[in-house]
Formats: structure tokens, sequence, C-alpha cells
């Protein structure tokens, strides 16, 4: 019996996920298993919809209330003897429709060799040895490893994972890389929120997995986007229902011109083929044959320079929705910032340090206290902070001759520069530390907790970093510089940071406990209570220079610009100002 692929993935135990698919995490399926899978579910592809074929898309060409004017226009003209005129008006109508289609045609072409050239493989397990095959070739049940840079070439659910981070964005729009988890999860859980699924056309940026497959084709998340697409109702654009309107007002204008035209003439006694007459040569006269001809290359001449930017428009009256545009709404981090995130401010132990420098060399800069460098080890609360940074970490700085780079999420290796701008060494750090458990940062609880011990210890320290508003609340003291637990001054810190915040910061607080006992796992009740404060991290995203500009630009076109972010509404308002 084959298995179904219509099942809750994210909510169903690995166990139970390897029973209905019926497959080996260690052996994977055999061959044959694979072909008659293969024969039952297909290829692993989106089906390509049948297009409208090129008589088709010629014809459609003429489908506007205008060109049915002078269409019609064209063969009374002729009827009358007029052949210059109708000559004319047929030869408008024609290459108002050549150059329509020749458009259209050159947007289709464009998008199907852009498809052509997309080719995804995959390393699978199949009768327990690994295999790189075509992602086309993939059935429910085959395990799937991935590793960074790869394409999700499925859906699948995760199994194991180390370290892994997914973007997204072609998916849920989300910029950031997601963390993933092997975790089940609760049966409502939203598609952006389902960290133990990878998913088809997603790509991994950091760490390696291996999952099984669950869905394929038009079973996955992007099949079922194409399938919504290709039902998708055509709307009108502002262009077409103006002209639709005029179209319309010009036929009851044109009309009723002509019928008071005959009226008036047999009032007065004309015959009634000489006013027919009269009045079709006014109808005629009022059509305004050009229009069509002028708007089809006003647009042509627009889609053109839209090619030019890289940007393929397959309809003509497209190009005019994008110049009818009065609002862009969009994200902030990685859009409209660079994100390349970098410390510049800490606040520990009732002290505001300056970080120095920039990018993600830690030699660039240094910790200042009243413009003077900070020995790491005369402030606890500092030392603290960062350490904190450092545990409930997840990425990698990586040195390629002269340049630096993060290998991970950005605001993370912004905390691993900072540290090593102290003088800490976070490589010695990991290697002489067991994280023993991690609550991974999710948007839903904002924050990520480890728990940590020294080798050979066996009581560890809990460390968390997360939002102001989390983390404080589960903080019941704070660390002074003088290493001193006093009462938390909620309101100081919140002020604090606040000040950070109108600077266009991105404010991280952290926090930890000790006295944790011999335990080796978390829940969210154990991490969110009886935390010492320990310290604000501010780090800046700087704008995009060309982000600025674009801006501007929409701006003196009378188009307003709205940014959407989820970081603190100062820190916002301070980008903006930028």
């Amino acid at each position: 019996m084959l298995p179904s692929q219509n099942h809750q993935w994210h909510n169903l135990a690995i166990d139970k996920i390897i029973d209905i698919l019926q497959t080996d995490p260690e052996k994977g399926l055999d061959e044959q298993e694979v072909r008659e899978r293969l024969i039952h579910f297909g290829p692993n592809k989106i089906i390509t919809r049948k297009t409208r074929g090129p008589v088709l898309r010629f014809v459609l060409q003429f489908h506007q209330p205008l060109i049915y004017i002078l269409i019609v226009s064209g063969f009374i003209t002729a009827l009358l003897g007029e052949s210059i005129d109708s000559t004319v008006i047929f030869g408008v109508v024609l290459a108002n429709a050549v150059v329509g289609y020749i458009q259209e045609a050159k947007a289709i072409n464009a998008l199907t060799a852009l498809a052509r050239t997309v080719k995804i493989e995959a390393i699978v397990i199949r009768q327990a040895a690994r295999k790189r095959i075509t992602s086309s070739d993939l059935v429910p049940g085959d395990i799937v490893l991935l590793q960074a840079g790869d394409k999700v070439p499925a859906d699948v659910r995760l199994i194991e994972e180390q370290g892994l981070q997914v973007d997204e964005s072609s998916l849920t729009g989300e910029s950031l890389s997601v963390d993933k988890t092997v975790e089940t999860l609760e049966p409502g859980t939203v598609l952006p929120d389902r960290r133990n699924m990878g998913y088809a056309s997603t790509l991994l940026t950091h760490g390696q997995a291996k999952g099984i497959v669950v869905a394929t084709g038009e079973k996955t998340e992007v099949g079922r986007i194409s399938r919504l697409i290709s039902t998708a109702q055509e709307l009108a654009t502002p262009l077409t229902r103006k002209i639709d309107k005029f179209s319309k007002f010009l036929l009851y204008a044109i009309l009723s011109l002509a019928f008071v035209t005959v009226l008036v003439g047999i009032s007065r006694g004309l015959p009634l083929f000489d006013m027919f007459m009269a009045a079709v040569a006014l109808a005629v006269g009022a059509i305004p044959e050009g229009l069509p001809a002028a708007v089809t290359i006003t647009l042509a001449i627009g889609v053109s320079r839209m090619a030019r930017r890289k940007a393929i428009i397959r309809k003509l009256p497209a190009v005019e929705t994008l110049g009818s545009t009065t609002v862009i709404c969009t994200d902030k981090t990685g859009t409209l910032t660079e994100n390349k995130m970098t410390v510049k401010n800490i606040i520990a132990g009732n002290k505001q340090f300056e970080v120095t420098g920039s990018g993600y060399n830690p030699s660039n800069g240094r910790i200042l206290l009243n413009n003077i460098q900070v020995d790491i080890m005369q402030h606890p609360a500092l030392e603290k902070c960062l350490h904190a940074g450092v545990y409930c970490n997840d990425s990698v700085l990586l040195q390629k001759g002269d340049t630096w780079n993060i290998e991970g999420d950005p605001t993370e290796g912004a905390l691993l520069v900072a540290a090593a701008k102290s003088g800490i060494e976070y490589q010695l750090i990991r290697v002489n530390h067991n994280r023993i458990d991690s609550i991974p940062f999710d948007s839903h609880h904002q924050y990520m907790a480890c728990l940590v011990a020294e080798k050979n210890k066996l009581h560890p320290t809990l460390f968390i970093k997360g939002s102001l508003e989390v983390v404080l609340a589960g903080c019941s003291n704070q660390l002074t510089d003088n290493e001193e637990i006093i009462p938390l001054d909620t309101k100081k810190i919140i002020r604090q940071a606040e000040n950070m915040a109108e600077k266009g910061l991105r404010v991280l607080a952290f926090a930890g406990k000790t006295g944790m006992g011999n335990i080796d796992s978390l829940n969210e009740g154990m991490v969110l209570s009886g935390l010492t404060f320990f310290g604000l991290q501010g780090m800046i995203d700087p704008p995009r220079d060309e982000a600025i500009q674009a801006v501007g630009i929409c701006q003196g076109a009378g188009v307003s610009v709205k940014m959407i972010t989820g970081d603190h509404a100062l820190t916002a308002q301070a980008v903006a100002r930028l």
C-alpha cells in the first residue's frame, strides 16, 4: 500500500512519519519501491500550465472595446467606398495587435528560458548508499541529505539537523534565515513557524540536515501556490479600466450624436438615406483611430525600459499598473538595510561602553569606556553580557585572506565580533564548554536560551538572549560591575534601551542563571524565571545607499514608502530618518 501525502507532518513524531511513509532513515528506499512511487505520485515537478497558443494570443490583442469600435468603423468606411480611411483604420488596428503580440511573446520566451536553466540536484540515501539524483526523481519517503548552499528539492520533514538555518524568503517573504529544529510542533502551527520542515525552493544558509521527503510536485507548498496562481482571475489594470470606461462613453456619445443628427435632418425634410450617411460619417470621424496605437507604443516603450532593468513584463498594460502605484510597503532588514549588523553600544553594570569599528573584522575596533580601551577582566557584567552573546549563538566568524565573513545569522555574527573586540576567543570558549541543551530563537517566544557547562563539570549555567520585554520579564535581579547582585531597576533599563533605539540601534537583552543543578534539558518555565540581568547590546544595520536613493526617487514621484519591521518602533523611526 502506497503512502499518502496528506498529513500535518510538522505535528507528527518522527517514528510515526517513518511508519506512514514506509521508509528507513538509515537505508532509505530500494529502487523497486522508488519506481512504483514515481509512477503513483509522478515526477517531482511543478506541472507547467497549458498557455494560450500563438493564434489565440494574437486574436486576444483585438479584445478591447476601443478596438471593436475601430473595426466596426473600418468596415463601415469600406462599405461607403472610403478605401483610404478604411485602410488606415485597419492598419492602425493591425499594428496595435502586432506590437502587443510581439511584446507578450518575448516575455513568455524569456520566462520559459529562465525556467529551463533551473535544475536542482539532491543527495539521497537509497539501498543504504548515497546517490546524487535529479530532484525530479524524488518520491515521498526518500531520505535526503542537505547542507549549506543547497536548495531544498521537495517538502521534507527534518529528522536530524546541525545548526540548520534556511532562507525561506521565496516562500514566506521573510528576509532573515530561520533556525530549524526536529521537535514536533503543535497542530495549528502556521507555515512560517514550522521550524521542523524544509520546503521546496528554499535555500540552506547554514548547517546541515537529514530529512524525509513528505511531499513532491504539486503537493508541495510551492506547488500549491502554483495551482492558486493558475486559477487566479485576471484583474483589469487601472489603464484598461479607464480605457473601457472611455470606450463605452465614446460609443454612447457617438451613437447619441448620430441619432440626433438623423432626427434633425429628417425634421428639416432631408432624405433619410442622406442623413444616415451623414450620421455614419460623423461617427467615423469622431473615433480617435490613433489612440490605441499611441497607448500601445507608449506602453511598449515602458516595457522596453523595464527590460533594460532586468524586469520581465508579459502584458503591456501591467507596466502602467506599476506607474499607478501610490504606496510601497517594504521590509526593513536586508531590504532597506545591508543586513550586516555591527554592535555599537553595550550597557552592562550600569555603565555604557562604546564599540568602535564596523564590519566583521575584529581588529578594526575596540570596546571603550570614556574613550579608554577596557580590560574585560575588570568589568564582570560586561564579560557576562558578551559571553551570553557567544553561547547563545550558532554562527561562525570566518577569515579568508583579508576578508571576514559570517556564516549564519548577521545578528549573531555581530555578537561574535563584539566579543572578539574585547579579547574573548569565542572558538576557545566553545571548545572548553559543552552546550547541553538549547531553545532556538523563534519569532513567537522572542528569545534563545542555552544550557552550558564547562567540560568535566556537572552544574551548568543558563544563558539567554532576546527581546528586552521578554528577557526583562524573567529577571529578578541584575549584575553590577562590582560583581554584586542587586534588585532589578526595570525602569532605568527600559530607559537605557529606548535611548539606544532612538539612535537607530537594534537592542538585545542578555541574562543568565546559575545553580541549575544537574539537569540536561530546558523548558520555557525554568528559562523565564529567576534570571540575573547582564546587560544590553545595541547594534546598527546601516541603510543601503541604493535604498536611500530609491526611497528618494519614490517620494519625488509621489509614491509613499512604508517600512515594515519587527524591531522597536524607535529603532524603525531612527532608520527612517536616515
